[in-house]
């Protein structure tokens, strides 16, 4: 720095007024992005003292402005930097957006003390680490998390995301930017899917004249046709089926082969058997299985007009295959036969109609018929 630098800033130095620091401060920062790189060590800590010094006496515009300018230089004086990131957010907004000088525990400690303001400006800055995205997701602001969401660069643990699909059931304004996240991923990805086809589902049901089955139809098949264009993505309904279901593929499935199956001890191919007969899928005939009543099987024998008699042996045989004590109460046969004769068939054909569809389908539209029950209760 020659002597003419030197006694430019001992002038202005001695001028107290507000223009005669904003030109200190003006001066000194043209100094040091002009020449950083021919600083030494000395004047270059000079020139960050006198930064520090005046940036808390000046206006919150000259502040600004000074931000601007320290926010994208890479040889900035941290400290100063930092102290302006923790200024009032008009100031702060810029280092928050682009400074490289700040760290991840910066971000941390400025997201959990400073305001709401600051907090959507780190939400947006470019390659947010996965600490500062957990930091922003546990201030549990629904703005700042969905600028988060928003942030293509912004990288969020596999638990994180988790964690908001399953806010999303609730939060609406988190379903869209999750769906179009790249590493959401395609599990997550097809849970979403079925949660927002589930809540438009509500919504189309409530607002227009239109058979809610049919609805559910086209509902499943975009979503299926969807999931299958990500990336090969498959729903967990077509994925590799176990050894049994192979077995059964081929197998003509009548109500004899069944019984005489379930008659041999063979469970699991009786699953497999039932599930091709009936289109339900391998879990639900395994809760029907062995649910403690018998009513959930009995509609779905009764859905396929099974004989009276072939659902009494494959109740009675099902009965004995529960894990535990097998030891059956005399009348339950006869309540559950009584049951079965009651059952309208076409009325069957429908209820199972309905558990055909996805599971995470049905779950999701269970869930937010809950959650209106509850919300009516409250009321």
């Amino acid at each position: 720095m020659g002597d003419k630098e030197i006694e430019q800033l001992l002038n202005l130095a001695r001028d107290k007024s507000d223009a005669g620091r904003e030109r200190l401060i003006n001066t000194v920062s043209d100094l040091f992005e002009e020449g950083a790189s021919t600083l030494s060590e000395r004047e270059h800590a000079l020139m960050t003292d006198i930064l520090n010094q005046l940036v808390r006496e000046v206006e919150m515009v000259v502040r600004r402005h000074l931000a601007e300018r320290m926010s994208v230089l890479v040889n900035a004086p941290r400290e100063l930097v930092l102290t302006l990131a923790n200024d009032e957010v008009d100031v702060a907004r810029h280092v928050l957006l682009k400074s490289e000088l700040l760290h991840d525990i910066d971000l941390i400690e400025i997201i959990q003390h400073r305001t709401m303001g600051h907090q959507l400006a780190i939400a947006m800055r470019k390659d947010v680490s996965e600490p500062v995205s957990d930091a922003l997701v546990e201030t549990e602001n629904v703005d700042v998390i969905k600028a988060l969401l928003e942030n293509i660069d912004a990288k969020i643990s596999k638990g994180t995301r988790e964690y908001l699909v399953e806010q999303s059931k609730q939060k609406n304004t988190y379903q869209e930017p999750l769906i179009r996240r790249q590493d959401l991923g395609p599990e997550l990805a097809e849970k979403m899917y079925w949660w927002v086809s589930a809540a438009l589902r509500k919504e189309i049901a409530a607002n227009f004249d239109i058979d809610a089955a049919e609805l559910d139809d086209q509902i499943e098949a975009s979503v299926q046709d969807i999931m299958e264009a990500e990336d090969g993505v498959v729903p967990k309904a077509k994925r590799k089926s176990d050894s049994a279901e192979h077995l059964a593929k081929d197998v003509d499935v009548t109500p004899e082969l069944l019984v005489r199956v379930l008659r041999q001890g063979e469970v699991t191919l009786f699953a497999a058997l039932f599930a091709k007969y009936t289109g339900l899928s391998g879990k639900l005939v395994r809760r029907l299985l062995f649910e403690p009543g018998g009513e959930g099987m009995a509609i779905a024998c009764k859905a396929k007009n099974l004989p009276k008699q072939s659902f009494a042996s494959i109740f009675l045989l099902s009965r004995k295959a529960r894990p535990g004590d097998n030891a059956m109460d005399p009348g339950e046969l006869s309540r559950i036969l009584a049951f079965y004769e009651r059952i309208d068939a076409e009325a069957a054909l429908g209820v199972t109609t309905q558990w055909q569809r996805d599971p995470e389908y049905l779950y999701a539209i269970k869930r937010l018929d809950r959650a209106k029950d509850d919300t009516k209760k409250n009321e």
